[in-house]
């Protein structure tokens, strides 16, 4: 019998596939793997030239949007007079918003810190690289995790009152449901939904969640941080 590996060459997009470099030496060659010749390029002026008129493009715009609309300011600040209500920066609006339901050390320390920590680690996790569907291994084990977890998040929003994240989150659920009692030869959008990893589910609740609070905190907050129709103004 032959015992020895048989190898292919060839290309594979395959991320769990280890690739593997074979190097036949013969008595006038030496053990030099070459790469391949590419025609490689500049950073200048390739790279330069595209990243000058994009941003020559952005500047134009910029200029007509300052044409036809007036920033948004307000008079000459006043160190004796505090504005009700005092806005952080719309890309810091929704942590303001949850500092309205949670307590400091919670929403301005812990839940960034949470954050930050899933952007460093997630990338070096081996958590369904190929991108199957939520549903389409141990179907019924997830979905009673992925249910006592939206669950338990539910409740512990409603504690705090957070509606906000709490709207959200049960939307995000429901359509989980959705998507599992879908079946699998379904079309349209429950069919769509039904295809989706863990991933898309993660990042589609934490981008709904992030524009809610923000939009919430630009439009709908006023004086004391109360909650305010954008038509009606202040003290109306």
């Amino acid at each position: 019998m032959n015992d020895r590996p048989v190898y292919e060459a060839g290309f594979s997009s395959d991320a769990l596939e280890s690739a593997q470099r074979v190097v036949f030496v013969t008595r006038k060659t030496s053990a030099k793997v070459r790469g391949l010749a590419e025609q490689p390029l500049m950073a200048f002026p390739h790279l330069l030239l595209r990243e000058t008129i994009a941003l020559q493009l952005l500047t134009i715009v910029l200029v007509g949007i300052s044409l036809f609309w007036d920033a948004p300011l307000e008079q000459l600040a006043n160190p004796l007079l505090t504005p009700n209500p005092a806005k952080a920066p719309w890309y810091f609006l929704g942590l303001q918003e949850l500092l309205h339901y949670f307590p400091p050390v919670v929403a301005g320390i812990l839940i960034p810190s949470l954050v930050v920590v899933a952007l460093v680690v997630i990338p070096y996790s081996k958590v369904n690289i190929e991108g199957r569907p939520l549903w389409e291994s141990r179907g019924a084990q997830h979905f009673r995790l992925v249910l006592i977890v939206v669950v338990i998040l539910a409740i512990l929003l409603g504690v705090f009152e957070a509606w906000t994240v709490l709207v959200p989150t049960v939307v995000t659920g429901g359509l989980m449901v959705v998507s599992y009692i879908t079946p699998q030869d379904a079309k349209g959008w429950t069919g769509y939904l039904r295809t989706r990893p863990l991933s898309w589910w993660v990042m589609s609740w934490f981008i709904a969640v992030a524009v809610i609070l923000t939009v919430v905190g630009t439009y709908f907050r006023g004086p004391g941080w109360s909650w305010v129709w954008p038509w009606r103004p202040y003290g109306r």
